[in-house]
């Protein structure tokens, strides 16, 4: 392979650092897809053992990948649950259903990983003031089914729900 004699032009290379990225509860936006070009969006997140990470759901228009820093990941995609540890790594195409939840005794630490990029950061941070203040289960849901993005959880309640803004 030969270095090329003409270099196209391309756009800066990007770099951020942990100090800089924002946190809205357990995540951390590392490379959300506005700072990235919108191929992907990458978060750090944490899972504690005994609270579901996520519920089943799907997602239309992003596939969804999650590696493991530390602790112990249970992921399930399809209906096929694993349990991942360190350096482990589970891809969730576009439309599978997927779920996750710590395992053991131990915060579990993952990366997870959004292509293309969507704009996932509204969301964590909804969830994060939802969480504060103590909402009820029902109230968490229909803000998930409302504001996830182009996403449903996996069982969708008959009841309509109103897609307000997280109070």
């Amino acid at each position: 392979m030969s270095f090329p004699t003409e270099i196209p032009a391309s756009a800066p290379g990007v770099y951020r650092f942990r100090a800089e990225a924002e946190q809205a509860g357990p995540a951390v936006f590392t490379a959300p897809s506005d700072v990235v070009g919108g191929g992907f969006g990458l978060f750090e997140n944490a899972a504690v053992p005994g609270r579901w990470g996520a519920i089943p759901h799907y997602h239309q228009g992003f596939s969804e990948s999650f590696w493991v820093i530390s602790g112990r990941l249970a992921v399930m995609s399809g209906e096929k649950w694993q349990v991942l540890e360190h350096g482990d790594f589970a891809h969730v195409p576009v439309n599978g259903v997927h779920g996750f939840h710590a395992v053991g005794d131990e915060m579990a630490r993952f990366l997870i990983l959004f292509v293309p990029g969507a704009p996932r950061e509204e969301y964590f941070r909804g969830l994060v003031e939802l969480f504060t203040r103590g909402a009820s289960t029902e109230e968490i849901d229909a803000f998930a089914l409302c504001r996830a993005g182009p996403s449903r959880r996996r069982r969708r309640s008959s009841r309509r729900t109103r897609c307000g803004p997280a109070r």
